[in-house]
């Protein structure tokens, strides 16, 4: 039975505030770990909140490879999906599938 093709889509404006040394899977695929910083004011309930935080993430082949040549603080656009950081755990991590930079 195929699985049910459900909306999982992420586009995040953010800082690229720390990165982990470029590795390699075991079947030879470039991968990156990092975490992104969002600050922005966002409207809520007929009011605005400020919202701050940060998101691990992570990617693979050529946009791993990309993101690991950026500059510490680059502004980008991150695209890409949810899914659990560690097979086994219940928090969410972003799978970056591509990105754009935004200054």
């Amino acid at each position: 039975m195929p699985a049910t093709v459900r909306a999982n889509q992420l586009i995040l404006d953010a800082s690229l505030t720390d990165r982990e040394p470029l590795r390699y899977t075991p079947a030879g695929i470039p991968a990156l770990s990092l975490t992104l910083r969002h600050a922005s004011e966002q409207a809520e309930a007929e009011g605005r909140r400020k919202v701050d935080c940060e998101i691990a993430a992570v990617a693979y082949g050529s946009v791993a490879q990309s993101l690991a040549r950026l500059p510490a603080d680059a502004g980008l656009r991150a695209k890409g999906f949810l899914a659990r950081r560690y097979r086994t755990g219940t928090s969410l991590c972003l799978h970056i599938t591509e990105y754009e930079l935004t200054h």
